[in-house]
């Protein structure tokens, strides 16, 4: 069986984030990747030069003509940028939610050199399609901005994950990535169930992608009925020997590298028949 997943996301003209490292990961986890385009950017590794928005029409259009053919078991929502792509995306997944499978919402706000990737009259918006997802991502500045909550110690971070449960939203992970410490902890949250997933922190440039490369083998391993606790896991992995197997492409901030990652993912247990 050849399993399926969804991204919604703005394309990377420089190939590391985006739907371009979506639709690798996807690949290399043994997932056939589509896609729907929400935004056309000009980047590359030294910054964000040009973005053109989607018209709403043809954002639909593009879900339209993703359910009706495929057997999507996951989607992962990325870059949506303003408020008429989020609303098109919300009205849509409000009468088709059943049939994008389990979904992943990561909520991008800011390009990895500096760049708003999200208009700031869009948060409201995002905020309401939230609710939809099974899990969020965002990293810490994100979430201050969706919660409110300034995180200067572990007991905010918890705050944070209660205020998201607030807010009607089931499953979040808040990414460690900020952090200056040692590790790279991510507290996650299930329910009632908080944990986290520590890494050990590496001291590298070469990170654009991380956060749509994580949110995206996190929706690769739950398009193939993998557990969430375990696809976070899963996901932890690949984006962590993804970081800290630097590969030399562009003079400024290098993407992430997806081999190592597959690489690092393939050799974890096959316990649901899904090695690649």
């Amino acid at each position: 069986m050849m399993y399926q997943a969804l991204t919604i996301a703005g394309s990377d003209s420089g190939g590391g984030a985006g739907i371009q490292a979506d639709l690798k990961t996807f690949g290399l986890c043994g997932v056939f990747g589509t896609s729907v385009i929400t935004a056309v950017t000009a980047q590359n590794t030294q910054g964000v030069f040009d973005i053109h928005q989607i018209p709403p029409s043809t954002i639909i259009s593009q879900l339209s003509a993703i359910v009706d053919d495929f057997d999507i078991r996951a989607c992962k929502i990325g870059m949506l940028g303003d408020v008429a792509s989020i609303q098109a995306v919300h009205d849509f997944l409000s009468v088709h939610r059943s049939q994008i499978g389990r979904l992943v919402i990561d909520p991008v706000m800011i390009a990895k050199g500096g760049a708003k990737l999200l208009q700031q009259n869009a948060i409201d918006a995002l905020m309401a399609l939230l609710p939809l997802a099974d899990v969020i991502t965002p990293n810490i500045p994100e979430a201050q901005v969706l919660t409110g909550v300034q995180m200067t110690c572990d007991d905010d971070i918890v705050q944070a994950l209660h205020r998201f449960g607030q807010m009607g939203v089931s499953g979040v992970i808040i990414k460690g990535g900020h952090r200056h410490d040692g590790l790279c902890r991510d507290w996650v949250r299930l329910g009632d169930e908080i944990f986290c997933v520590d890494a050990n922190r590496c001291s590298v440039k070469n990170t654009h992608g991380t956060g749509c490369t994580f949110s995206a083998c996190l929706t690769a391993q739950l398009a193939k009925g993998v557990p969430m606790t375990t696809a976070i896991r899963r996901a932890k992995s690949f984006i962590t020997h993804a970081i800290k197997t630097p590969i030399k492409i562009g003079q400024g901030i290098g993407p992430v590298n997806h081999w190592a990652g597959a690489e690092a993912l393939n050799k974890m247990s096959g316990e649901y028949g899904d090695a690649i």
